[in-house]
C-alpha cells in the first residue's frame, strides 16, 4: 500500500457511526492515558461536535478509510482532525493527505497549525517528520506550527 492515492468526499449524516467508531478505533488508547476513557461522555461530546458539512471522508480505494477536518482561516490553516483506521496507518496515506495540504497553504502563503495530545507519540512523530514544529506547550497537548517556505524567510 506504499504511494497510495486517496479521495475525499463530505460526510452525510449516514457517516455518523462509521465516524464515532473510527474516533473509538484511533483515539481511545490516547484519551485513556490522559484522562481515562469515559464512553457515555465521549459519545455526548462527539454528538454535540457532530456538523457533517465539517467532516471530510479519506476514501481509499474506494473504501471509508478516516476523516479530515481543515480549515482555512485568514492568517493561517487549522488541521483540526485526522484520523485514519488502523489498517490504513503506516502506509502513506496520512502523509499524502497531510503532504496536500501543505501544498495548498504553501499555495496561499500560510502556515499550517494543529493540536497533538501528549500521549499521540507516534502522532507528533508522523507531525515532526512532515516539518511540524512545537510551538506551545499546553498541560494535555502540544499545539505544532508547519511554516511554508515565504513565511520561514519572513
Amino acid at each position: 500500500m506504499s504511494s497510495i492515492g486517496y479521495t475525499l468526499r463530505l460526510a452525510v449524516e449516514q457517516d455518523h457511526d462509521f465516524l464515532y467508531q473510527l474516533h473509538v478505533a484511533t483515539m481511545q488508547t490516547y484519551v485513556s492515558a490522559m484522562w481515562g476513557w469515559h464512553e457515555e461522555w465521549q459519545r455526548e461530546y462527539f454528538d454535540r461536535k457532530w456538523n457533517p458539512s465539517a467532516f471530510q471522508v479519506i476514501q481509499v480505494a474506494g473504501q471509508d478509510a478516516g476523516v479530515l477536518v481543515m480549515h482555512w482561516q485568514e492568517n493561517e490553516g487549522v488541521l483540526e482532525l485526522i484520523e485514519l483506521l488502523p489498517e490504513f496507518q503506516h502506509h502513506g496515506v496520512g502523509t499524502a493527505v497531510i503532504q496536500d495540504l501543505q501544498q495548498q497553504a504553501q499555495a496561499r502563503h500560510l502556515p499550517i497549525t494543529l493540536y497533538v495530545l501528549k500521549s499521540n507519540k507516534p502522532a507528533r512523530r508522523l507531525y515532526e517528520r512532515l516539518g511540524f514544529t512545537i510551538s506551545e506547550e499546553r498541560p494535555d497537548r502540544f499545539v505544532m506550527v508547519w511554516h511554508s517556505q515565504e513565511q520561514e524567510s519572513l
